[in-house]
């Protein structure tokens, strides 16, 4: 990680650790990076979610790369999925998305594509943060500056795109969707009525400020509500620019990325998709999926976390299918990067193609008791470094006896993970709290 961009973009407090300069900044190196040696001016993709800072990022990125010389083509309030899609299939240079994902309404980011919409190469990444930093580029003049083009036609030809990928109708299926008042509030609710569901939305009145509030994939309860008061087949729940996606079943329990990559692993095997037995899934997913997916002759290959990462060890791995236990999931065959909509389709296919309820879908699935905490840090690499921590950590893996515990630094939020995993649940707590007291006296002291 940078100085700026992080395992999943540059993201921070709108107008405080991102600014709309940085964003200006940002334009104004690809603007010109995309340009060089081109008898044709570079062309900028850029989508939004539905923060209030949103519209101030937006503008200055377009403003900073039309001033470079770049033409800037806007798809307005649109996935994440979305972008990385139309800058691969409409032979764009490079993909922008402004969003903070399951971050809190006062956070933004910006998120980078290539041209095959994958996410931005390192070295690439590492000259637009010398350009933050300070430095100089020629503005274009004359006829040579940009212009920002309306293309909210291309969500149409993203929505389209998913109604192709469905190889079942959902007629006669009762589906929940929380949209988390994000990016899929509209895009998602479009699809399952094109596809014959019958929907009940929740978390489709953005306003600019309630992105994610008590709603979403990352606060289920809202879903899990709405499933076992109407009575509902299944539920989906996405984040902030629609590219996680968490299920509910029809008894209201939840069936998180791990639960998703275990039945859509099963599935791909059983016709033959997919490649070489194999998925990829990261560092905090539950060892309980390993196992689980022995017993299939599926093997499980494990990466650091971020969407990121779980596509890169998918391309060198030859691997279709990856994930997170956040709900990315990567169906590598029809997407370079984590989408929600894509995979609450995959999931439903699934369902109706094996005539089963979610619930059934998952039943092979047996998790190890695992503990998760988020403990919030001013200072993430002094507290990693902290001889303290260090030995509480060494402490609990050695009582932590056929178990695991770990500790990871956020890449895009201002805390550090904590994750034990072990058969004895009482000494898994146990070990988590001493974990937490740990980094609070050390935050404290700091």
């Amino acid at each position: 990680m940078g100085k700026y961009f992080g395992t999943d973009g540059f993201r921070g407090k709108a107008n405080e650790t991102l600014t709309a300069i940085h964003a200006f900044r940002v334009g104004r190196f690809l603007g010109k990076y995309f340009s060089r040696g081109k008898r044709d001016r570079a062309r900028i993709l850029v989508g939004k979610d539905t923060r209030l800072s949103s519209y101030m990022f937006e503008y200055s990125l377009a403003a900073g790369a039309t001033a470079s010389g770049a033409d800037v083509y806007l798809l307005h309030v649109t996935t994440t999925p979305s972008v990385s899609f139309l800058t691969r299939t409409e032979g764009f240079d490079c993909g922008v998305m402004i969003s903070a994902s399951h971050n809190p309404y006062t956070d933004n980011g910006i998120k980078l594509f290539n041209a095959n919409g994958e996410k931005l190469e390192e070295h690439v990444l590492s000259r637009v943060e010398e350009f933050i930093g300070g430095g100089n580029l020629p503005l274009a003049t004359g006829e040579s500056i940009g212009r920002t083009v309306d293309f909210v036609a291309g969500r149409n030809r993203y929505l389209a795109y998913l109604l192709t990928l469905s190889r079942a109708s959902f007629r006669g299926m009762r589906v929940g969707l929380d949209c988390a008042n994000g990016s899929a509030w509209q895009i998602s609710k479009a699809v399952f009525d094109a596809l014959g569901a019958k929907v009940f939305a929740i978390g489709v009145e953005p306003n600019g400020t309630n992105i994610n509030e008590n709603c979403g994939s990352t606060h289920i309860d809202a879903l899990r509500a709405l499933v076992m008061e109407r009575n509902l087949d299944v539920g989906f729940a996405y984040d902030g620019d629609a590219d996680r996606c968490i299920a509910v079943d029809e008894r209201g329990d939840v069936v998180d990325g791990d639960g998703i990559l275990y039945l859509s692993a099963r599935a791909m095997k059983g016709r033959g998709e997919l490649e070489r037995d194999g998925i990829v899934a990261t560092v905090m997913s539950n060892s309980g999926l390993d196992a689980s997916l022995a017993r299939e002759g599926i093997t499980v290959t494990r990466c650091d976390v971020g969407d990121k990462f779980v596509h890169d060890e998918l391309v060198s791995s030859g691997y279709m299918l990856g994930g997170e236990q956040s709900g990315h999931v990567i169906f590598r065959k029809v997407s370079a990067t984590g989408d929600g909509i894509l995979t609450s389709l995959k999931v439903m296919e699934t369902m109706i193609e094996s005539k089963c309820p979610l619930s059934c879908l998952v039943e092979g699935f047996k998790r190890l008791p695992q503990y998760t905490k988020s403990v919030k840090v001013a200072d993430k690499t002094a507290v990693m470094k902290d001889e303290t921590v260090r030995k509480c950590l060494e402490t609990a893996k050695e009582r932590l006896v056929g178990g695991r515990i770990f500790l990871r630094a956020s890449g895009t939020e201002p805390v550090i993970r904590i994750l034990a995993e072990s058969e004895n649940d009482l000494l898994c707590r146990e070990l988590l709290a001493d974990m937490e007291r740990a980094i609070l006296h050390v935050g404290e002291a700091l």
